[in-house]
C-alpha cells in the first residue's frame, strides 16, 4: 500500500503536527514514534501517562433482548451474566476452536453490548457476526463514526479525572457513558499496557478536541505503536496475528483463564462455541506445544520468527513476539515451544542470524501488573 492508499484515523493531521514517524500498521498510516523516542515513551507512560491513538480498532455495538445469548455462540466466554457496567476478554474461535480475533466486550445495559475488535480483522469480525447471529439481534457498526483513545499509566486517572471525575470511582473492567468536554463518550477502565488507565470511544469530530486537551495536560505525551507493544510484550499481553491465530487454540495460547468456568466442559452452559470439543479435549488431555514467556540470557533483541531449539539444537518451536524490555531493561519474548520444555527455568535457545542465544522459560508478565481494582 501506498500513503494515499492507506486509511487515516480522526487523529492523523496531529500526528504530523507532532513529528510523529508514520508506519503502514492494518492498512492504516499510523504513528510508530514520537520525537521523544520509543524507550523514552515507553518509560514516560511507565511513570506517568500515555495518550495512545487506536482509533483504527473496530467498534461495533449488538442490540436486542437475545444479544447476549447469540454472542456466547461465538466466544467461550459469560456473556448472558455479563453485569451491565463491566467489560470481558473473549476470543471469536472457528470450528477447530482456532482463534479468528480477540476482543473486548462490555455491556452497557438497556439489552446493548459495545465490542471493540482489532483493526486487521475487523472487517471479518463484522461479517461474522452478521453470518451467524445477525438475525438474532441489531448489530451497529461504529468504524467511521467513533474514535478510540487510549490514556494509559499511573497518572492517567489523575488526568481524566479533571474531566470527569466520576472516573476515578471506576475499577479494572468497569465501563460507564462519561461526558468529556461535552461529548458523550464510552469509557472503560482497561487497556493494553499493564498499566491503570481508560481506553475513551469518542465521536470522530470530537476526537481530536478531547486528544488535544489530554495533551495539554503536564503528565501526558503522545505515545506511538513501537512503545505500545514493548509495554503490551513486558506485560505479557498476546497481539493478534503474532501470539494466537486460527493456527492456535485458547489452550495452545496459554488463554484458559479466558473461557469462562460456566462455559467449560463442567459448566451449567458448557461448550456452544464453535471448536468447543477440540478445546475441551486440549484441556483435558494437553497439547503438543504452548505458548510461554521467554527471557534471554544475553542481551540480544530476539525477535519474533527466531526459531527455538533445545541443547541438541533439535528445533522445538518458534518466536511469536521479542524485543526489549525497557522497564525490565532486559530482552523479553515470548514463543511457542514443545509441551516437554514449558515448564519455569528450562533452558532453550533461539537462533539469531546463525548463532544460538541462551534463554529461559519464564512468568508472565515481565512486569507487574498493575491495574487498579479497588
Amino acid at each position: 500500500m501506498t500513503t494515499e492508499t492507506l486509511a487515516k484515523t480522526p487523529l492523523h493531521a496531529l500526528h504530523l503536527e507532532l513529528g510523529a514517524r508514520m508506519v503502514p500498521f492494518a492498512g492504516y498510516d499510523m504513528p510508530v514514534q514520537y520525537p521523544l523516542g520509543v524507550m523514552k515513551e515507553h518509560l514516560h507512560t511507565r511513570e506517568a501517562a500515555g495518550l495512545f491513538d487506536v482509533s483504527h480498532m473496530g467498534q461495533i455495538l449488538l442490540r436486542g433482548e437475545n444479544a447476549g445469548r447469540a454472542l456466547e455462540t461465538l466466544v467461550p466466554v459469560d456473556i448472558i451474566d455479563l453485569p451491565v457496567g463491566l467489560q470481558r476478554y473473549a476470543m471469536f474461535t472457528d470450528a477447530q476452536g482456532g482463534i479468528l480475533d480477540d476482543l473486548m466486550v462490555a455491556n452497557l445495559g438497556d439489552d446493548t453490548l459495545y465490542l471493540v475488535v482489532n483493526a486487521a480483522c475487523k472487517d471479518q469480525d463484522l461479517a461474522h457476526l452478521q453470518k451467524h447471529i445477525g438475525e438474532q439481534c441489531q448489530i451497529e457498526c461504529l468504524f467511521e463514526e467513533r474514535a478510540l483513545l487510549a490514556l494509559q499509566g499511573p497518572k492517567a486517572v489523575d488526568v481524566l479525572a479533571r474531566l470527569a471525575p466520576e472516573v476515578s470511582k471506576m475499577t479494572f473492567m468497569q465501563v460507564a457513558r462519561v461526558r468529556l468536554l461535552g461529548s458523550e463518550c464510552i469509557v472503560s477502565r482497561s487497556g493494553y499496557t499493564g498499566e491503570d488507565g481508560f481506553e475513551i470511544s469518542v465521536a470522530v469530530d470530537q476526537a481530536e478536541t478531547l486528544a488535544r486537551s489530554l495533551l495539554a495536560e503536564a503528565e501526558v505525551e503522545a505515545i506511538g505503536l513501537g512503545a505500545r507493544d514493548s509495554l503490551r510484550l513486558e506485560a505479557g499481553l498476546c497481539l493478534y496475528g503474532h501470539d494466537m491465530s486460527s493456527a492456535t487454540t485458547p489452550i495452545e495460547a496459554s488463554l484458559l483463564w479466558a473461557i469462562s468456568k460456566v462455559r467449560r466442559a463442567d459448566g451449567e452452559r458448557a461448550g456452544n462455541f464453535p471448536g468447543a470439543e477440540r478445546v475441551f479435549e486440549q484441556q483435558q488431555k494437553g497439547v503438543a506445544r504452548k505458548r510461554v514467556g521467554l527471557l534471554p540470557q544475553e542481551r540480544v533483541p530476539v525477535r519474533e520468527g527466531a526459531e527455538i531449539v533445545d541443547a541438541d539444537g533439535t528445533v522445538i518451536g518458534q518466536v511469536c513476539s521479542g524485543g526489549f524490555g525497557p522497564t525490565l531493561g532486559a530482552p523479553v519474548a515470548m514463543g511457542y515451544v514443545n509441551a516437554s520444555h514449558t515448564a519455569v527455568d528450562s533452558d532453550v535457545w533461539a537462533v539469531v542470524r546463525g548463532k544460538r542465544v541462551a534463554m529461559k522459560v519464564a512468568k508472565t508478565p515481565f512486569v507487574p501488573q498493575r491495574y487498579y481494582r479497588g
